[in-house]
């Protein structure tokens, strides 16, 4: 099954600072049917505005992925980390215990950052952080993870969790496979472009929840960039 959540019906709020689209239910806005998606809680999409961000805040038993589309994004934390990821680039916070942080596009634009929550396999472990370069050439054709709680995805982000995000980017006309183990369910979610899934169009924004299917064969209508949880 493959079903469409079209990014105009999606929940959201504007901040001034920050406009949010959110997937799931979260903060102001409650669906009961949009609680989570196997272990994948939370999916926002954020625009934040030059020169501001979300101040020092605690998490706790959460993995935190900030995948970055567009600027860039500042990561302080209790822990003493700091740093900065580009547009194509992913970091990894692993709540546990208890971390505090703050998220702050310290640019000249703004920045395009999908915020992906998803529930730990364990509670109570040490909070840990990480970021990663991922060149999007390498992605050019073809899904390549970036963070993965999955055995076997070598070179990956580590998160606590049985899932994996994987993106792409495909050239208009271009197409490419996903595969699905049994019992998984994927979250998909177009970051540029105009796609087509197992005969399902889709445009930027636009959320797709999967279930029940093997293979996801994604062809772009037009040059586009895809994210995908991969989830128990």
């Amino acid at each position: 099954m493959i079903e469409r959540r079209p990014y105009s019906e999606l929940g959201g709020a504007h901040h001034g600072w920050l406009d949010t689209r959110h997937h799931f239910s979260f903060a102001e806005y409650y669906d009961p049917n949009r609680m989570h998606w196997g272990n994948l809680r939370v999916w926002n999409d954020d625009t934040i505005a030059p020169h501001s961000g979300f101040p020092r805040h605690p998490h706790r038993d959460m993995e935190i992925i900030t995948y970055v589309r567009k600027g860039a994004i500042t990561h302080q934390d209790s822990l003493g980390n700091r740093g900065r990821t580009e547009a194509g680039d992913v970091q990894v916070m692993s709540a546990g215990t208890g971390i505090a942080h703050s998220e702050v596009n310290e640019e000249d634009e703004p920045a395009q950052v999908f915020q992906i929550w998803i529930m730990p396999g364990e509670a109570g472990m040490p909070p840990t952080w990480g970021t990663k370069p991922f060149p999007k050439g390498d992605r050019s054709g073809s899904f390549v993870t970036l963070a993965s709680g999955i055995p076997g995805d070598d070179g990956a982000l580590p998160i606590r969790t049985d899932a994996r995000l994987a993106a792409a980017t495909l050239e208009a006309g271009k197409s490419a496979e996903y595969q699905i183990a049994p019992g998984r369910r994927v979250y998909l979610v177009p970051a540029a472009g105009r796609i087509d899934i197992n005969d399902v169009v889709v445009s930027a924004g636009d959320g797709v929840a999967v279930s029940d299917e093997q293979l996801l064969k994604v062809s772009a209508l037009k040059d586009s960039e895809i994210v995908l949880v991969d989830v128990a």
